[in-house]
């Protein structure tokens, strides 16, 4: 897996983006030490409506930025997003009013909603061999799964010896460090696709795309699939080991770490099932034990109480299925779109897979706030159950990226069909200018 570090310009990307998600993290503990300073008891109020604003800015600004931002260099762009979230961690500790600090969480995420599509979409250009790229995407997986269990430790071990203001320093570090990385690599800029010249059409087109290709609108159902259960974990964990088990704070982590730790778990052994797997094969059925596992456990605690060690073997095997429906994801995405319109087609996966986490949130919170911890693992699993059943309904088992079709609407000397047997031919299909739709035969 680490091969692929041997590229320079990857391996630069790949620091820079480990550097940003450390210094993210310690954004995350110092915001929320900051809403208690400004709101007391109110601060998960406050918490809560700033990671609400995050999702609406992952969800609404990442095709609006990709439609303004196409034709830049990608570079530059890079960079300057680091430096204005690097601006606004920089001024987060002297802000005295809540309002204040939605406005700079709104601008500082929408910074990273236009900055993770393009970086994401950057990575298939310099790793063009499937095998690579498949290497790419397991070690991105193990970074954000690493920043998860790291980045606490880090901020519980930085505040034992300064104030938490300090904390977002390190983001600011972390951004600039991340800027400096992307400086020193030479990105490629392929030739963008030729786009309608309105800005509607140029916001839409990757959301167009990824609608109109049949394996990507099972990827939505996925989307919904993963964030189901992943919101049980991130939502309820601590209800279940504090409310329910009477445990510690510190058993909270143990908990969420069992489920970073399968997830890693995963993403390790991945690339070489990838290797003699399709996509469809390890996804689907990852998605449905997700299901499955919740509804397992729904029904093992159903009136008899919820074990300690249940639930760590529970969410190890959730982590597990959590990064196997996940990881693949990029592959999808790269080979469901021309070089030109990777960007906007990461963007609207950004966005849609943000939006499901933005309903299966707030789904998780009042479910188990209303109905108990049961229920809630109940419907959860059935709700993840019924997105892995429409997945696999709209991804279809036979998915050839080779696929002959007819050319009806272009005349038989247009450069694309010469050569062709009349307007018929077969190549690796994706949907931009010159195909519209997916060829009936292959849905």
């Amino acid at each position: 897996m680490l091969g692929v570090l041997a590229n320079r310009t990857y391996r630069h990307l790949f620091a820079a983006q480990v550097i940003a998600l450390i210094g993210t993290g310690l954004l995350t503990v110092a915001l929320g030490l900051l809403a208690y300073r400004l709101a007391g008891a109110e601060a998960g109020a406050v918490l809560g409506t700033a990671l609400a604003i995050k999702m609406v800015a992952y969800v609404l600004v990442g095709p609006i930025a990709n439609a303004f931002t196409a034709q830049l260099p990608r570079r530059a762009f890079l960079v300057v997003t680091d430096l204005v979230r690097a601006g606004v961690a920089l001024i987060l500790p002297f802000v005295d009013q809540i309002w204040q600090v939605y406005v700079l969480v709104f601008v500082l995420q929408a910074c990273s909603a236009a900055f993770t599509p393009t970086f994401q979409a950057t990575i298939p250009d310099i790793l063009p061999e499937e095998r690579d790229y498949t290497r790419a995407l397991s070690l991105s997986r193990l970074a954000y799964d690493l920043e998860n269990l790291l980045s606490p430790a880090l901020a519980a071990l930085l505040l034992t010896v300064i104030n938490f203001h300090w904390l977002f320093g390190g983001t600011v570090v972390g951004f600039l460090c991340s800027a400096a990385f992307v400086v020193s690599t030479s990105l490629p800029s392929p030739k963008p696709a030729e786009r309608p010249a309105g800005i509607y059409e140029r916001t839409t087109r990757g959301l167009r795309i990824y609608l109109a290709t049949p394996r990507l609108r099972g990827l939505l159902a996925l989307n919904l699939a993963v964030s189901a259960a992943g919101s049980m974990v991130i939502v309820n964990t601590v209800v279940i080991v504090q409310a329910l088990l009477g445990r510690t704070q510190n058993d909270v982590a143990v908990a969420l770490g069992l489920f970073g730790g399968g997830s890693m778990l995963a993403a390790m052994l991945l690339p070489r099932v990838l290797d003699r797997l399709p996509d469809r094969t390890v996804m689907v059925p990852a998605g449905a034990m997700l299901g499955v596992v919740l509804l397992a456990f729904a029904a093992a605690t159903w009136g008899g109480g919820i074990g300690w060690r249940m639930l760590l073997a529970t969410w190890l095997v959730l982590g597990i299925g959590y990064s196997a429906a996940q990881t693949p994801t990029g592959r999808l995405l790269k080979r469901s779109a021309a070089p030109g319109d990777r960007p906007a087609v990461f963007a609207a996966q950004f966005a849609l897979s943000h939006a499901a986490w933005l309903v299966t949130y707030p789904l998780a919170g009042w479910l188990g706030a209303e109905v108990g911890i049961p229920v809630t693992l109940a419907a959860l699993g059935v709700l993840t159950l019924v997105a892995v059943v429409a997945a696999a309904a709209l991804w279809p088992a036979n998915d050839p990226d080779v696929i002959e079709h007819v050319h009806a609407d272009l005349d038989p000397g247009h450069p694309h069909v010469s050569g062709a047997i009349g307007v018929r031919h077969a190549h690796a299909f994706v949907v931009d200018d010159l195909h519209h739709q997916w060829p009936a035969r292959s849905g």
